[in-house]
C-alpha cells in the first residue's frame, strides 16, 4: 500500500502544476472509466492479485484501501493539518479507482481459477472414464482370445467373464451419462454380497490377465459366512485396479496373492505382488491422479486413484504396506457383514 500512497502524493503534486490534468496519468479519470493504464489501476490490480494468491477474500481487497483512508484522516486530524476540498476530492477519486480495479482483477483472476479448477476436474473424471473402459475392454479381449482356440465354449466360465464386461461397459456407460447429467458423484447402488461369490467372480476375470503377464494368481479360501454391504461394481473395480497394477508391475513368473479373511467387525481384502518393493518416501503418493511409478508408463497413473474413491464410497479405507525387497501389500479394509440366511442354519 505504499505505492499508492506514493501514487496520491505524485497526484496532487501534478494538479499544482501548470498541466493538472497530466495526473490523470496516475490517478486515472475521474468517475472511473478507463483506468487500466494509470499508475494506481496497475498497482491495485497487482494487489488483488497478490491477495488472491494468498487466499484472502475480495473484502480484504475493499477493507485495505477503506483502512488507509481512514488512516490518513485520522492522522491529519491527531496532527491538526487541514485537508483541502480538492486534495480530499482527489484522494477520493484515487481511492475510488483502485477500488474499483482491484476488485474487477479480483473478479476476473478468480474466475480464470475456478475455469482451470474445473478443466482439471473434468479431465480427471475423462481420464477415470478411460481408464476404466479400457479396463473392461482389455478383460474382454482376453476372453474373446481364449474362446478363439476353440478350447472352450461361451456356455462356460469364459464366457461368463465376457458377459459381465459386456455387462460393466453398460453399467458404466448408464453411470457416466448419469453424472454427466446431475452434475454430481455417481450414486452408490449398495447390496449385500457373499465375500466368497464376490472373490471367485475377481479370480475368474483376473486370472487370464494373469496368464498374459506371465504371473501366478492364488486366490485363498474364503469363510462362506463372510459378507459386505457394498456396491458390488464400484468394489469390483476397486480390486480389479490393484490386480491390474499387481500383474504389471510384479516380476515374471513370480506371484500375486489374493485374500480376504475378517478380523474383528472388519473385512480385508489384501492384493500382494512381487514387484521388489517401493523406494523410500513413494508409498504416500501412489494414490494421487495421474501418479505413475516403476519403468511401465502404460495408461493414465488413475488406477488406484480408482481403487481408493471405490472404497472410500463404500466406507472403506485402502492403504499400502511396502515389504522391502519383495514387493507390497495393498489392503482393503471394510466393515464386517454376515449373511443371514448362513447365520440362520446354525
Amino acid at each position: 500500500m505504499s505505492s499508492f500512497l506514493d501514487q496520491v502524493i505524485k497526484t496532487l503534486q501534478l494538479e499544482q502544476t501548470s498541466e493538472p490534468m497530466r495526473s490523470r496519468r496516475v490517478s486515472g479519470p475521474s468517475g472511473g472509466g478507463n483506468s487500466v493504464y494509470s499508475e494506481i489501476g496497475i498497482t491495485a490490480r497487482r494487489h488483488a492479485f497478490e491477495l488472491l494468491q494468498h487466499g484472502y477474500t475480495v473484502d480484504r481487497v475493499v477493507h485495505d484501501y477503506g483502512d488507509l483512508c481512514q488512516a490518513v484522516t485520522d492522522l491529519a486530524c491527531e496532527d491538526q493539518i487541514p485537508i483541502q476540498v480538492d486534495e480530499f476530492r482527489t484522494l477520493n477519486r484515487c481511492l475510488d479507482n483502485a477500488i474499483a480495479d482491484s476488485v474487477t482483477e479480483f473478479s476476473y483472476e478468480r474466475e480464470l481459477m475456478v475455469t482451470d479448477r474445473g478443466a482439471d476436474a473434468f479431465h480427471e473424471r475423462l481420464g477415470v472414464f478411460a481408464h476404466e473402459l479400457r479396463n473392461l475392454i482389455t478383460t474382454a479381449s482376453y476372453a474373446m482370445s481364449v474362446i478363439r482356440t476353440g478350447h472352450v465354449g461361451l456356455s462356460g466360465p469364459t464366457g461368463e467373464v465376457l458377459d459381465r464386461c459386456l455387462v460393466g461397459l453398460h453399467n458404466l456407460i448408464d453411470r457416466s451419462l448419469a453424472d454427466v447429467r446431475l452434475g454430481a458423484a455417481i450414486p452408490v447402488r449398495k447390496q449385500l454380497i457373499s465375500l466368497a461369490d464376490f472373490i471367485a467372480d475377481v479370480e475368474v476375470s483376473a486370472k487370464f490377465e494373469a496368464q498374459a503377464r506371465q504371473c501366478v494368481l492364488t486366490v485363498a479360501t474364503v469363510d462362506p459366512r463372510l459378507a459386505l454391504d457394498v456396491d458390488r461394481d464400484l468394489l469390483s473395480s476397486s480390486v480389479g485396479n490393484l490386480l491390474q497394477n499387481a500383474f504389471k508391475f510384479t516380476a515374471h513368473h513370480t506371484e500375486v496373492q489374493l485374500n480376504a479373511y475378517a478380523t474383528a467387525n472388519r473385512i480385508l481384502i489384501d492384493v500382494e505382488d512381487n514387484c521388489g518393493g517401493l523406494p523410500a518416501g513413494e508409498a504416500e503418493h501412489l494414490f494421487a491422479p495421474f501418479s505413475q511409478s516403476g519403468s511401465d508408463k502404460s495408461g493414465l497413473g488413475l488406477g488406484l486413484t480408482i481403487c481408493r474413491r471405490g472404497v472410500e464410497v463404500n466406507h472403506g479405507v485402502l492403504s499400502v504396506r511396502n515389504v522391502a525387497g519383495k514387493g507390497c501389500v495393498f489392503t482393503i479394509d471394510l466393515p464386517r457383514r454376515e449373511l443371514a440366511e448362513t447365520l440362520n442354519g446354525i
